[in-house]
């Protein structure tokens, strides 16, 4: 759907400055993910850290034409004079206002999910039941937030005929902005959970804001059986049809008599209405897919889904590809998969996410697409819109994959280089699959097609076990802490040691695109691989050493300096490259005595030696909390900041220009918010560990592998060097494929500490060797080549660390490189 400019100001009171014709059929708030500039209306949005206006001119030379602003740009009708502003008081607002009228268009069932856990999979698996018989428009991915869901809504179109949006809320007051502009028929109410609890009183608080969303809605489906929800929907005097469903209670819209289980798939018997008697099978066994899948079993009833029909469709459901994972590829090729969430909208945010990532080589972009399922458009526009796609975000290399894209092939004649097969079998024995080199790869297909046959031969085959990094976990940690800083400090992000064992690269492109202020890695060499890889963020250097000056300069990396010799070197250095201006971050030791200059004996002779030179500048200066996690050291770490601040100050003083002062570490952004100062530095927090409780926060790394063999093991035998594991009863013991070499510590075998298999606990026997452990089995569900979990998710890497008498840290940086790394996002 498109609109006109003039229909459009009128619609969010916007004062229209231009007159340019326009109709406007994309919306976009980030300039990083602009494809159609001609029809782009772009809302300059402001934040606590960015300001939309920012990026006006930039958008301007790109070719957009049409913006929503609260301020007018410099000058904007001599160097924008085929532009169109309108300008508003609050760009947000308009952005949901305008969402809002869009919305009011269509009298279609819109089903409305909110709650803690599983929105993603109801929506997803939803889409799936429903696409066989009518067109669904779904929110991306998790675009449920106040500018998510405007996103969302605005996909609405003329073919819509079920919409699906799902809203998030992490504060009071959100929900009820959601609620207009989605303005559901249908209510959906998932599972309940810690998450954002922080800035609720209570779960009963959270979940009575969750239900605003639901007030005009004819019906709504929840699980009776949580006592909380069911308890705040009965204070919520909800006027429409409760469509509960529970496995106790006979009395509710959908009762569940009975769920079986077997190896792989989980069969469900229920009654609907007191009275259609019903079963499906699912292809999943764990509880949380389970009850998801009930809840759209609910939702597929309500809509006149047949029990029949709903037997038929449940076993076809695809796992949710809730994340794109990045994987080091065979010849060079880094594969970006994001397979199964098969429809244009999330091939746009898949496209723009591989465009994003810097790529320092400038490697070709490459997709490989099956036939797109249930789109609800003609089969010809519909790959005209993808090929129109493709190039507008610079594919160089299209393979299509399915008969439909053999029989549309025409439609991407302006694609450089484009190959169609039949099927994943055809393109595995081509030259085309063969010659795949020195490119980065986008999968995405539907399961049907077999993708993860391609996934198999295209990735890298390294050690069987890997560390998961979950970016959307680092975003949310750094977001965790940002909530805590004022909108004017700045953060210093430390991705020293490979980013805590996680990998520094992929870490840095993330804080990047979320616009961290500062990197932070020990040595230069670090710097540089960064920079290597497209990192383009200031760079602190923390442990310069004298051989590395050159790197440092080449790669533009900024040195901590924390001694006479070392600023001496540096200078000398500096100069003899006729370098002027160069910052350097000037530490001060205030009780670590570790590194750092005296504030107290020091200071005089460092401003004299800073100010008769110009080939350094200083940019900050910093000292280190010896105990910001402990209140026992509250009086120590007041004595640490006086000194510091009367150091800092005394440096600042001494020079015009103004030197950022930072001293807050992770701990200390919430231990002493009244000391964030210029700037803080964020470091174990944002991997995931509160250390002021070493409680996780929003787990980033788990460390998985597999059980390669098992055998029974009678009572008196040992297994493992040395005979120390001796076994006291029959056991099957189970060996996995890690070792102390990737950095699973000795002292966590001969019963110390556990993995987990199949989500049981299962004890490290005998001596853990070099390249295999050994783990005990006896009484778990489970097979070879059954997923082991070492620390992550469900298991803390804090448990190990406090087995181990030690740090997360330590557990953390131990992981060794030969394990290999794999990324995703939601």
């Amino acid at each position: 759907m498109n609109y006109s400019i003039d229909k459009i100001a009128e619609n969010i009171n916007a004062k229209r400055l231009g007159d340019a014709e326009a109709q406007i059929s994309f919306i976009l708030t980030d300039s990083r993910s602009l494809c159609f500039p001609e029809e782009t209306l772009f809302f300059a949005l402001r934040s606590e850290r960015n300001d939309g206006h920012h990026y006006i001119d930039e958008l301007y030379h790109r070719g957009v034409r049409n913006f929503v602003v609260e301020q007018l740009p410099d000058a904007f009708s001599s160097i924008y004079k085929q532009a169109n502003f309108l300008q508003v008081d609050n760009s947000l607002l308009a952005l949901q206002q305008l969402t809002t009228w869009h919305r009011s268009a269509f009298t279609i069932p819109i089903v409305g999910i909110t709650g803690s856990n599983g929105k993603t999979m109801v929506k997803e698996w939803l889409s799936q039941l429903l696409s066989f018989d009518h067109n669904v428009t779904r929110s991306p991915k998790s675009y449920n937030s106040q500018i998510g869901v405007p996103l969302s809504v605005w996909l609405l179109n003329e073919s819509s005929e079920i919409g699906i949006i799902e809203a998030g809320i992490s504060k009071r007051g959100e929900m009820e902005a959601l609620q207009k502009i989605i303005q559901p028929t249908i209510g959906v109410l998932t599972s309940l959970g810690a998450a954002h609890q922080e800035n609720f009183s209570s779960i009963e608080e959270k979940c009575k804001e969750k239900l605003l969303l639901f007030k005009d809605t004819q019906a709504l489906v929840y699980q009776m059986d949580d006592a909380i929800a069911a308890k705040c929907i009965e204070d919520f005097s909800y006027d429409g049809t409760l469509l509960g469903w529970s496995e106790k209670n006979k009395d509710v819209a959908l009762f569940v008599e009975k769920i079986s289980k077997d190896t792989t798939t989980s069969t469900i018997e229920y009654c609907w209405q007191t009275a259609t008697k019903g079963k499906f099978t699912l292809p999943f066994i764990d509880d949380a897919s389970i009850q998801n899948c009930i809840t759209c079993a609910a939702i597929s009833l309500y809509l006149g889904m047949k029990p029949e029909t709903l037997a038929e469709r449940m076993p076809m459901l695809e796992p949710v590809a809730m994340r794109l994972e990045v994987k080091e590829g065979q010849h060079g090729c880094t594969l970006i998969n994001d397979s199964y969430n098969s429809d244009i909208n999330s091939l746009d945010i898949a496209l723009d996410f591989m465009n994003r990532r810097p790529d320092q080589q400038k490697r070709a972009r490459t997709l490989i697409l099956s036939d797109i399922l249930q789109s609800g458009q003609t089969e010809k526009q519909l790959y005209c819109d993808v090929a129109e796609l493709v190039q507008k975000r610079g594919i160089k290399k299209f393979i299509g994959i399915g008969s439909a894209l053999m029989r549309q092939q025409e439609a991407f004649d302006g694609v450089e280089e484009r190959y169609f097969f039949e099927n994943v079998a055809d393109f595995i024995n081509s030259k085309v699959f063969n010659s795949l080199a020195d490119e980065v790869i986008l999968l995405k297909g539907a399961r049907s097609f077999g993708f993860d046959q391609l996934t198999e031969l295209l990735v890298k085959k390294v050690h069987e076990t890997v560390l998961e990094v979950n970016l959307n976990a680092v975003v949310d940690n750094l977001n965790w802490y940002r909530s805590f800083l004022k909108p004017e400090t700045k953060l210093v992000c430390m991705i020293k040691a490979d980013a805590y064992g996680a990998g520094a690269v992929e870490i840095a492109k993330t804080l990047e695109e979320h616009r961290v202020d500062y990197l932070a890695v020990a040595v230069a060499d670090e710097g540089a691989t960064l920079r290597r890889n497209g990192i383009k963020s200031n760079i602190m250097i923390m442990n310069p050493e004298m051989s590395s000056f050159k790197t440092l300069f080449d790669y533009e990396l900024e040195p901590e300096i924390y001694s006479f010799r070392l600023l001496d070197a540096l200078i000398k250095a500096a100069e003899k490259e006729g370098i002027t201006g160069y910052p350097v971050h000037i530490k001060f030791d205030t009780g670590m005595h570790r590194l750092g200059f005296n504030p107290r004996t020091d200071i005089a002779q460092l401003i004299e030696k800073l100010r008769h030179q110009n080939a350094l500048i200083p940019r900050s200066v910093f000292s280190h909390f010896v105990g910001s996690d402990n209140n026992d050291f509250d009086s120590f770490s007041a004595e640490q900041f006086k000194l510091f601040d009367e150091g800092s100050k005394q440096l600042q003083s001494a020079f015009s220009h103004r030197i950022l002062r930072h001293i807050d570490n992770s701990a200390g952004i919430e231990h002493f918010p009244e000391r964030q100062l210029d700037m803080c530095r964020l470091g174990l927090g944002l991997y995931g560990i509160n250390p002021r409780n070493n409680e996780i926060i929003n787990n980033v790394s788990t460390l998985k592998t597999t059980i390669l063999q098992m055998r029974n093991v009678p009572k008196g035998e040992t297994v493992g060097y040395s005979r120390r594991g001796v076994i006291e009863k029959d056991s099957v013991i189970a060996a996995i494929p890690i070792g102390y070499a990737d950095g699973l510590n000795r002292k966590l075998g001969n019963r110390n500490c556990y993995c987990l298999v199949n989500g049981q606990k299962a004890d490290y026997v005998g001596n853990i060797c070099m390249d295999v452990a050994l783990i005990d089995v006896t009484g778990i569900d489970c097979k070879e080549g059954d997923s082991v979990e070492i620390f992550g998710d469900n298991l803390p890497v804090t448990i190990l660390s406090n087995v181990l008498e030690t740090i997360p840290y330590e557990v953390l940086t131990t992981v060794s490189n030969r394990v290999k790394r794999v990324y995703f996002q939601d």
